[in-house]
């Protein structure tokens, strides 16, 4: 088995991941935060270190400023019901995933909110012009940006945009579901009020972990009140960090897995991770860039920088027969369709059939790329 679905979720997960993991059901078992024996304080332990390893990985000083939820959608939807009033204006890139869109379209119709949707080029880019003249001519309150797309693999450049944005005083809400742990990132540095997260993607971790950074200053309303082991007298929810926000027993053995693969980043370095996968994705370019009647969607191979992810359609085949023989022929596991983006597949010009999603992880290696290859060239070539 060959896997390409590593834009979807990561596999396999290193080692200590599941070692972690197992270790806590194994040895711990207790709920952090929720007694005084020596169980609970293990737990709560894990937590602590999960945060103080996630806030390295992105630059953030403060470890208490990462709330911890279930995954980016649920991060994303309590940012967004939890600033956004009545008659904000939005802005929002044309590459956005359904997590960051149907939010905004039910705050549409709930609250008022207006969304303007930034055109972007096919490689994945904002135009300048378009972006300067919709700064100077209309008043955001937000912008909530995708980093990086599932669907292309294109990356926005943070440092260049963010500064202007904050100039206007606009509050930065940035997807990073496909950007955290795939890149060396600097959350403060660059200025960013929210960046969200999931923890089963690049982050190598384990499903129904994922959270988001909240600067000082800012303090959107919960989703969720109630039980926190913490100010038990109080009916009313506790306002410091994070509890605030983390209602509820937490994914305690999910998060185990979540440091221990924090830890396994930080050791091998976001930026050899990121090169590794830059080098596979790029031989994945390169050899289908040479096959008769397949199309490369996205930046092209000169286009700078970019994620391990890479969009394609053959000529005369739908997508979902392409993954079909892909997986029954050749092993070779990939996503097809729309992958929950069909605001990016209008950008790219491939809705509503959408592509197949080819998305090495580092886990993979250059001769299963080889493969690859040959195979979506006997496919490309059966099809005629």
């Amino acid at each position: 088995m060959i896997y390409l679905d590593n834009a979807a979720t990561s596999f396999p997960k290193p080692p200590e991941v599941t070692a972690a993991m197992r270790h806590y059901a194994d040895k711990i078992g207790a709920s952090p935060g929720r007694a005084g024996h020596r169980p609970a304080a293990a737990a709560s332990r894990l937590v602590f270190q999960a945060r103080e390893r996630l806030a390295a990985l992105f630059g953030i000083a403060d470890s208490s400023r990462i709330i911890f939820t279930k995954n980016v959608t649920e991060a994303l939807n309590l940012v967004l019901f939890g600033l956004l009033e009545a008659g904000d204006r939005v802005l929002v890139t044309g590459l956005e995933h359904n997590a960051v869109m149907r939010p905004l379209r039910r705050l549409e119709k709930s609250r008022g909110i207006t969304v303007d949707i930034l055109p972007m080029t096919t490689a994945g880019q904002p135009d300048p012009a378009v972006l300067e003249n919709w700064l100077t001519s209309r008043r955001y309150a937000f912008a909530v940006l995708n980093h990086g797309s599932n669907v292309t693999g294109s990356l926005l450049d943070l440092a260049a945009i963010v500064p202007r944005l904050r100039r206007e005083r606009i509050t930065v809400v940035v997807d990073g579901a496909q950007t955290a742990g795939a890149l060396p990132l600097e959350v403060e540095k660059i200025g960013l009020d929210v960046f969200c997260f999931t923890g089963h993607k690049s982050l190598l971790g384990p499903q129904g972990t994922g959270g988001f950074y909240l600067r000082p200053g800012l303090q959107p309303r919960p989703l969720i009140y109630g039980g926190t082991g913490s100010r038990s007298e109080a009916e009313e929810q506790p306002e410091f960090l994070p509890d605030y926000y983390e209602s509820g027993t937490p994914n305690t053995i999910g998060l185990a897995g979540l440091a221990a693969a924090a830890a396994f980043i930080e050791r091998e370095s976001p930026a050899a991770i990121h090169q590794r996968e830059l080098h596979l994705v790029r031989r994945l370019e390169e050899g289908l860039a040479a096959i008769p009647g397949l199309t490369v969607h996205g930046p092209p191979p000169a286009a700078g920088d970019r994620l391990p992810v890479l969009s394609c359609t053959i000529a005369n085949l739908s997508p979902s027969e392409i993954g079909l023989q892909l997986e029954r022929r050749h092993g070779i596991l990939v996503r097809v369709g729309l992958h929950c983006a069909p605001r990016a597949h209008r950008t790219i010009g491939t809705f509503p059939t959408g592509t197949v999603r080819l998305a090495p992880g580092y886990f993979n290696t250059m001769a299963e790329m080889e493969t690859v290859v040959a195979a979506l060239a006997d496919i490309a070539a059966a099809a005629g």
